[in-house]
């Protein structure tokens, strides 16, 4: 039998605290150990239980949402619930699992849930398996192939038949299509925004429906490409 997954609710409004509890009892995987009215609370919880997943809102007095999700163990995972679709970005920055915005429907709790399940459950049945070495793939660069692991890249730009790599720590200029290394980039952790655009989904600092900002940098979203972005976007609301 699969074991409960042991969670906290976090919300300064009691209303929302009941219907977060309400939600919770109804799917039978989950063991709510505590409801908290403020990070402080789920702090002092933290350090006596062992928390796999934290319903957290986000604008609460004292110590915020964001700041306690920076604080923690990021083994104890987090669905954001929040009334703001602005912290949108910064709770996907923060690997969030799920960004729910309130009044939050049962069904959507339930999606959130699901999510966590399938992201980490299945990996968390097999302890002693290794983790995955980060992705990466070797892109020829002058004369020789170049390792370039796709967690430091920031966003491809195309400049013809050559496309410029910026990552977190330089920038590559290599001799391919964009097209040949997008098909190589799991859609999962990049999008294409433009024809002349790839973007790290994790590297987005924040978007309006024309660009996206990444580093200090606007990357443009294009009209053939805007609906699929915004859609993309928009699960992290």
């Amino acid at each position: 039998m699969a074991h409960k997954i042991n969670c906290l609710a976090v919300d300064d409004e009691p209303v929302a605290l009941e219907i977060l509890s309400n939600h919770i009892a109804r799917i039978d995987r989950l063991n709510l150990v505590q409801t908290c009215a403020n990070a402080t609370e789920a702090f002092n919880h933290l350090s006596n239980h062992r928390i796999d997943l934290i319903f957290l809102d986000i604008n609460m007095p004292g110590i915020t949402g964001i700041a306690f999700a920076k604080a923690i163990n990021p083994q104890t995972k987090i669905i954001f619930t929040t009334a703001y679709r602005e912290y949108a970005v910064e709770g996907f920055n923060l690997q969030a699992v799920d960004y729910l915005l309130k009044p939050i429907s049962f069904a959507r709790l339930l999606k959130a849930v699901e999510t966590y399940l399938n992201l980490y459950q299945s990996t968390a049945q097999s302890p002693a398996k290794p983790e995955p070495e980060s992705e990466f793939i070797f892109m020829k660069m002058d004369r020789q192939m170049v390792k370039i692991s796709f967690e430091d890249i920031l966003y491809v730009e195309s400049l013809s038949d050559y496309i410029k790599v910026y990552s977190t720590n330089k920038m590559y200029t290599l001799r391919e299509k964009i097209s040949t290394l997008e098909e190589k980039l799991s859609p999962e952790k990049f999008i294409r925004t433009h024809r002349s655009f790839i973007v790290s989904l994790a590297q987005i600092e924040s978007y309006t429906h024309e660009q996206i900002v990444v580093n200090g940098n606007s990357i443009p979203i294009s009209r053939s490409y805007k609906e699929a972005v915004l859609q993309k976007l928009a699960e992290f609301h």
